[in-house]
């Protein structure tokens, strides 16, 4: 294989990769209109209980993660076969959320995505998310809240929205006393 196919290779597998950082941070922050960009129009996303398309998935993720205070979906190992403009792709995934009350949520699984590249972009053509297991997490019962670092007049970072702070540029970090 040439360097030049070789490095065109290494940019699609980037470019799919940040697909699926986009998702799990759209989804995460409530960012609808980037959680839906990583979709083509005609996808399928089977997803446990849910089985549409991408703008009906989304207001449906939505609506579920708002029973949350807080939400982490993390991507970890990935797989992917690159053929061509289509790519097949195994990318396991760790969820895990904070209720008010407890006891937390925590769901293990893997997306199991059909990429398509389209006049140059990539995005999800059709996933399986295949949920492996499901946890409810007791609350520590020693563990100090991450709120308490706070205060009035310091406010938690923290946002469900695009007030979050890592929308800033650049971040503002509280100044030190």
């Amino acid at each position: 294989m040439s360097l030049d196919a070789k490095l065109a290779e290494m940019v699609d597998r980037h470019e799919i990769h940040q697909v699926l950082l986009r998702y799990a941070r759209g989804l995460d922050r409530l960012d609808n209109a980037l959680a839906r960009s990583c979709y083509w129009d005609d996808a399928i996303e089977d997803h446990g209980h849910f089985v549409g398309t991408p703008d009906d998935f989304i207001p449906w993720a939505d609506g579920t993660t708002l029973a949350f205070e807080s939400t982490q979906h993390a991507v970890m190992n990935h797989f992917c076969d690159l053929q061509g403009d289509e790519a097949f792709c195994e990318t396991y995934y760790h969820f895990s959320s904070v209720t008010a009350e407890g006891p937390n949520f925590m769901s293990t699984g893997r997306y199991i995505d059909h990429f398509q590249k389209r006049n140059g972009e990539w995005r999800i053509a059709n996933r399986v998310t295949i949920v492996e297991g499901t946890y409810d997490v007791p609350k520590a019962a020693m563990a100090p809240s991450p709120m308490t670092a706070y205060t009035a007049e310091e406010p938690c970072q923290a946002t469900r929205d695009r007030n979050d702070v890592s929308y800033h540029r650049p971040p503002k970090p509280r100044q030190p006393k």
